[in-house]
């Protein structure tokens, strides 16, 4: 390309999809680089605004064998929930009362919410559900109904755990999305899900994104991992550390799920 000016680093870029190394054509960056950028913008906007198909989600998961409620966030359009993001956090009247009725002794509920990116529910939420609920059931834990959410932020789970009657609830929910990864899904773990619960009582699996970023079966193994020992020992988020990995490579028998 005649006037650029190569970046010495250039062939870093082969590992990663961070934006370094474009080079400069003048004092200004490239055209190719400035059309990439615009595309990946355009991409992360899509998935903001981008609605989750409930409909096609729910039939995904009808293999399941649990029951699936399709509910909404207090927040009743897409433009309301990104301007209240408090709105997104509790589940609106109707919906909290529906749940209710079906209260029970679930230790674990799992919630799948879109999040700022159902670009990244639609793609990786049930592939991830198809390898997690049969890991949990065998690990013989009772599992409430399924809960797709619309409009939902992350505290959306503390509304649903609550009312199903859960000790634990699972959020699958997209992540804000970045100009490299706008499908990245985050799965929140909370114990004692109740309204007013911090963000430091929560632990993150975080860029569940084959082949990018993590993969179904290694979240699968680290969610399993976290529940067992949150509901051992009653708490999540700070307190509670994934030390899966370490334990693994040194051969320890305490994690025998782990893969």
């Amino acid at each position: 390309m005649s006037g650029v000016i190569r970046n010495r680093w250039d062939g870093l870029r082969r590992y990663t999809a961070a934006r370094l190394a474009g080079g400069r054509a003048g004092n200004a960056q490239t055209t190719e680089a400035q059309l990439r950028f615009q595309l990946d913008h355009a991409r992360a906007r899509d998935a903001v605004l981008h609605p989750l198909d409930t409909g096609r989600l729910a039939q995904d998961l009808q293999d399941s064998g649990l029951p699936v409620f399709t509910v909404q966030s207090a927040a009743d359009n897409r433009a309301l929930y990104l301007q209240r993001p408090d709105l997104g956090r509790r589940l609106r009247d109707t919906d909290h009362e529906v749940l209710a009725t079906h209260k029970g002794t679930a230790e674990i509920a799992v919630a799948v919410v879109d999040g700022l990116s159902s670009i990244a529910v639609e793609r990786h939420a049930a592939a991830l559900l198809q390898r997690l609920l049969p890991q949990l059931r065998e690990a013989g834990y009772s599992l409430a109904p399924l809960t797709l959410a619309n409009q939902g932020r992350v505290a959306l789970g503390d509304d649903i755990g609550e009312a199903l009657g859960a000790r634990l609830v699972l959020v699958l929910i997209g992540e804000r999305p970045g100009l490299s990864s706008p499908d990245s899904l985050g799965i929140y773990l909370t114990y004692a899900p109740c309204p007013g619960r911090l963000d430091s009582e929560r632990n993150c699996i975080s860029n569940i994104r084959p082949p990018e970023g993590l993969d179904y079966q290694r979240a699968a193994d680290t969610c399993l991992y976290l529940c067992r020992n949150a509901l051992r020992r009653q708490l999540s988020g700070v307190r509670l550390k994934d030390d899966s990995l370490e334990l693994a490579q040194a051969g320890s028998e305490q994690i025998p799920f782990f893969r």
